[in-house]
């Protein structure tokens, strides 16, 4: 396990995992920026974060790039329905059948599952927590670190938005520790400055951020590095990067952010806009 998420994580400790799982949920929305998914991979490749996150029918997209400097791939193991513009009459997380195995076929550093928590929705949140279970047991057989998604969400005008109350964050993020997490990729909370409860509540497990919702360049930046600042170990972002006007560029902006401590302002010098 130590070697896979020695892939994952820089050697000091942080990680840039750019997500492109967004065709998994088949969301229509979702799709805007990965029409083209190899021309997608390639440029992120050429751009170098430390990983991508990708479902297993795509990774080999990422995993047939020939040379050994290439992103660590993170495989998602779960598809759901709780994304769109309109609540579904009932809600689902499915685990893929054989998600660890395929993992190791494909070389992943770190599979993910997501863990959410949803109003009125007892029987999704008992789901997740099975998923969680079964791949924990899967993982250990074979050293497969497992990265966990505890995400609170709330009713938006078009369906389900994130739900920033850091007093709902914290105890899911908890509990994802408590499941067994190697990893968690939580929500940022309202407001930032008290990200260091999440942080805290993950105790030795390391946090990476959600990205969410595309945001505008200096905005983004300035959050992630605000987080950063929080103890977060690192960001998963997908559609501020992918839908971004400049992908390449603002990938490597984000890198500054997380690995050299740069400023939103030096790291905006980065991205053509």
């Amino acid at each position: 396990m130590i070697a896979r998420l020695n892939r994952l994580f820089a050697a000091d400790g942080k990680c840039f995992d750019v997500a492109v799982d967004h065709g998994f949920f088949g969301e229509a929305s979702f799709l805007s920026g990965i029409e083209d998914m190899e021309a997608t991979i390639a440029t992120l490749v050429d751009a170098g974060p430390d990983a991508i996150q990708l479902s297993s029918g795509q990774a080999p997209l990422l995993q047939r790039v020939p040379g050994p400097s290439k992103p660590a791939l993170v495989l998602r193991t779960d598809v759901a329905n709780v994304y769109g513009p309109e609540v579904r009459q009932r809600q689902f997380s499915e685990l893929v059948a054989g998600a660890v195995e395929r993992a190791v076929q494909l070389d992943a550093a770190c599979v993910v599952v997501n863990l959410l928590l949803l109003p009125d929705e007892p029987e999704l949140l008992q789901q997740c927590v099975r998923n969680v279970s079964t791949l924990r047991a899967a993982c250990d057989r074979v050293g497969m670190p497992l990265m966990v998604e505890p995400l609170v969400f709330s009713p938006g005008e078009r369906g389900y938005g994130s739900d920033g109350d850091v007093e709902k964050i914290v105890p899911l993020v908890r509990q994802a520790v408590e499941l067994g997490a190697d990893i968690i990729k939580a929500d940022p909370c309202d407001d930032v400055k008290e990200y260091h409860k999440v942080v805290q509540a993950a105790g030795r497990v390391p946090i990476l951020v959600r990205g969410g919702g595309k945001a505008a360049t200096r905005e983004i930046l300035q959050r992630t590095y605000d987080l950063m600042q929080q103890g977060a170990c690192g960001i998963v972002y997908g559609r501020n990067v992918i839908q971004h006007k400049d992908p390449g560029g603002i990938t490597r902006a984000f890198m500054a952010v997380v690995h050299e401590n740069a400023s939103p302002d030096q790291a905006a010098k980065l991205v053509k806009e």
